[in-house]
């Protein structure tokens, strides 16, 4: 069932009864929040005759959502309402958990596969890479999955799509999705680019996936505006470092660089 068949059965909507009122949960958001805190108790265990909770990321990932909607599930005030109400659950159960546990959302909108669950929860580690600052891409032209990312694992994936299949399978999932149908999107690739800490030099650093022909024809659709100045990302072995401020195209789409 799509999250938009969900919403049709129950017979509301967000807007119909907004997260910020005194009103009833709507269905969908208690369908999802049941779901993240079911995923929880089966990945607790009992250490030392107390509950614990090891993981510090819970990702929430909604396939189906509606455009009108999908700023609403894809904004910041649904991830801390998610991330509010597992870490409430966590300690009305006694159970220790990490102090930074995050809730990540995805919401992607369009319609999943034959087969395939709206909804999915998934736990694992942040993955921060040792002394690094906080960054983050935020979107500037194009229609992503979330307004904003934050850079949290020590690689980020960027594509049009969600998971990338090849003939053998699935070989990735893309962390910044550009996956609805608009004339910017379709300049994104499905394997478009990556970024990876460095943990050797400190630096974040961007590498362009893309397959394209090398020389005066080739279109690397990747580069970076700095200072004013373009510079292109090509393929190759050692990626781009990136700095504060860096504007980053990939194709038309732009997303923005940030160090916090």
């Amino acid at each position: 069932m799509t999250i938009t068949e969900f919403l049709e059965k129950w017979g509301k909507t967000l807007f119909e009864s907004p997260l910020a009122t005194n009103a009833a949960e709507p269905p969908e958001l208690a369908e999802i929040r049941l779901a993240a805190l079911d995923r929880v108790r089966e990945k607790s265990y009992r250490s030392g005759g107390k509950k614990v909770f090891p993981f510090d990321l819970i990702r929430v990932e909604l396939r189906g959502v509606e455009e009108s909607r999908h700023e609403v599930f894809a904004g910041a005030f649904f991830r801390k309402y998610l991330e509010q109400e597992v870490h409430g659950a966590l300690r009305d159960a006694g159970c220790r958990f990490p102090e930074n546990l995050r809730v990540d959302v995805r919401a992607a909108i369009g319609l999943p596969q034959p087969n395939e669950p709206w909804l999915i929860v998934e736990v694992g580690s942040q993955e921060h890479a040792p002394g690094t600052r906080p960054a983050r891409l935020v979107v500037m032209e194009g229609t992503a999955h979330a307004l904003e990312l934050r850079l949290e694992k020590a690689r980020t994936n960027i594509g049009r799509v969600v998971d990338v299949y090849r003939s053998e399978g699935m070989y990735r999932r893309n962390d910044l999705t550009f996956a609805e149908d608009t004339e910017i999107n379709r300049s994104v690739s499905r394997e478009h680019a990556h970024i990876i800490f460095d943990k050797a030099t400190g630096e974040y650093r961007l590498f362009n996936d893309r397959w394209y022909p090398r020389g005066p024809e080739g279109d690397c659709g990747t580069w970076i505006v700095r200072d004013g100045m373009s510079q292109q990302v090509h393929r190759n072995a050692r990626g781009t470092k990136l700095e504060g401020g860096d504007e980053i195209h990939f194709g038309r789409a732009v997303v923005m660089f940030e160090l916090e």
